[in-house]
């Protein structure tokens, strides 16, 4: 994954955790862009966890080089509406995110999450390499299990690794942070993903 250096200007620190939204990055730290709707809310799901080291949103999974959130929106570009995780830890921590992730939306929506419908909102997890890439389509097969269990349908997930990251503008960054009563339409299904 390469994280393409921002064309707007950025605050220097996370609204919430006072640590860099961009690189560098500690050396033992990892990666991953999840996907999974509006990306507002998902990206404090993700804040909110105690290895989180740091987050971001942003734009993957498309073909448009440097896109806007006007551009994402039209539906032309392919990206998705993604956050950036950088997190500490293991393998289980990484698992402990994904859980996350499938417990925060319902994957099954395609190109859609509720009433956000388009490309841009569609479930995607992007990893930075093959192992991590395993760790997600393992929790993807899980979770289905769970789900048909439960009556829901098959999960949509586009699940990749080798996308770039593309910093969405500085008004979206963490922020819920900055407007406590603003939009965030995620919802999941219910399910566990324990």
């Amino acid at each position: 994954m390469r994280i393409v250096p921002s064309q707007f200007p950025l605050a220097a620190n996370h609204a919430v955790l006072d640590r860099p939204i961009v690189p560098p990055f500690p050396d033992d730290s990892r990666r991953i862009l999840f996907g999974l709707g509006c990306f507002w809310g998902a990206e404090k799901s993700f804040w909110q966890q105690r290895d989180t080291y740091t987050t971001a949103v942003g734009y993957a999974g498309g073909t448009t080089s440097n896109p806007t959130y006007r551009d994402v929106c039209s539906g032309t570009t392919g990206h998705a509406e993604v956050v950036l995780v950088v997190f500490d830890g293991p393998d289980e921590t990484l698992q402990r995110l994904l859980d996350v992730f499938w417990e925060s939306h319902d994957p099954t929506q395609g190109m859609r999450q509720g009433n956000d419908i388009g490309s841009q909102y569609r479930s995607a997890i992007f990893a930075e390499n093959d192992a991590d890439l395993a760790l997600a389509e393992d929790s993807r097969n899980r979770y289905q299990k769970a789900l048909a269990r439960a009556g829901h349908g098959t999960i949509t997930t586009e699940i990749a690794t080798g996308h770039d990251f593309y910093y969405a503008e500085d008004y979206h960054q963490q922020y819920l942070a900055k407007n406590p009563a603003g939009y965030c339409g995620l919802g999941g299904t219910g399910v566990s993903a324990r």
